[in-house]
């Protein structure tokens, strides 16, 4: 026991250690209160007795936040900022990256940056990212973890669990994924973009989703831009290890292709989380002009219409994207 606590002096278990790292290697940065809504659901249904929502804060996130601290300790994580509401951000060092690499089964290669400094100016993008995140997640208490809580709590839970499911777990979501126009795919050249989150949940219906949260601070046209890298992305074919020529997406990540092979491009959903100035409701008809050659089919001499389609888009309002997300992509799976 005496070793545990030297190694560990805020006497976190491995469980709520590797919710950290599984969390923050997918999310790059977050709150502990992100952390626990995700790693650790059935918490949020305890200490309803607290006096004051932030006293329920600090007591349902206390063990992660002693996971944060013992990881700190090992030079796994470190603080990163605050949110705009003055909640302490926490991103994971190269060493913690490299270890939730292996909590999430992805290469190390392919983990991502370290988020260092996102906290700079409040993160707010960030925050909406993972909240767009946990809306899709839709994280499942285990009411095993409640046998021994009072009636009124395991009610609560059995209510959240009688809700329709989310869509896959932590490890489906890749965020701050590079999407190469040029370059390589640890080293990208100009031109490119970046996809907010990366959507993998075949065992859901979702095999491949890219997702783009926009907080009401872009233009149409500013958010076309965005669009048509992921076009000049989806365009991009290389060699794969077999020596053939495919598109550069099917060389990292899989779905499955219709009658009309590769050319129907992953579909691309874009949440707007109304934040900002801007006008959404005046925002999307501009954005449908701008890019209707990405999205629309083309009529051949059968006076049929192909979908030969550079971007399949659909907009939602986080956080109602759990929803679009499968219908996004309702003709795959």
């Amino acid at each position: 026991m005496a070793g545990k606590w030297k190694n560990n002096p805020a006497g976190s278990t491995n469980s709520y250690r590797g919710d950290v790292l599984r969390v923050l290697g997918a999310l790059k940065v977050a709150t502990a209160d992100q952390i626990q809504r995700i790693g650790a659901p059935h918490l949020s249904f305890r200490h309803a007795g607290k006096k004051t929502p932030s006293e329920q804060k600090q007591a349902r996130t206390a063990s992660h936040t002693g996971a944060l601290s013992d990881l700190r300790k090992h030079g796994l994580s470190e603080n990163g900022g605050s949110t705009d509401t003055g909640e302490a951000l926490r991103n994971l060092t190269l060493k913690g990256l490299e270890a939730a690499s292996y909590e999430l089964r992805r290469p190390v290669a392919e983990m991502g940056s370290t988020a260092r400094g996102a906290g700079s100016s409040g993160a707010s993008h960030p925050m909406a990212v993972n909240e767009t995140a946990i809306a899709l997640l839709r994280p499942k208490p285990d009411l095993d973890k409640l046998a021994d809580d009072p009636a009124d709590v395991r009610a609560a839970a059995q209510a959240a669990v009688d809700e329709p499911a989310g869509i896959g777990t932590i490890a489906s979501y890749w965020t701050e994924a590079p999407l190469p126009a040029t370059g390589t795919w640890n080293t990208p050249g100009k031109g490119g973009a970046q996809a907010d989150i990366v959507l993998t949940a075949p065992q859901d219906g979702v095999p491949l989703l890219f997702i783009e949260v926009d907080n009401c601070h872009e233009s149409a046209e500013e958010l076309a831009d965005q669009l048509e890298k992921y076009a000049r992305f989806f365009r991009r074919r290389i060699k794969d290890t077999d020596g053939r020529e495919r598109p550069m997406w099917r060389t990292r990540w899989t779905a499955p292709e219709d009658r009309f092979g590769d050319e129907p491009h992953p579909p691309v959903l874009l949440v707007f989380n109304r934040l900002g100035d801007r006008n959404s409701n005046r925002t999307i008809p501009r954005l449908r002009e701008l890019t209707r050659h990405l999205w629309a089919g083309e009529r051949y001499e059968d006076h049929h219409l192909v979908p030969w389609r550079q971007v399949t888009v659909r907009v939602a309002w986080s956080p109602a994207a759990r929803a679009s997300a499968r219908r996004v992509v309702r003709g795959w799976g």
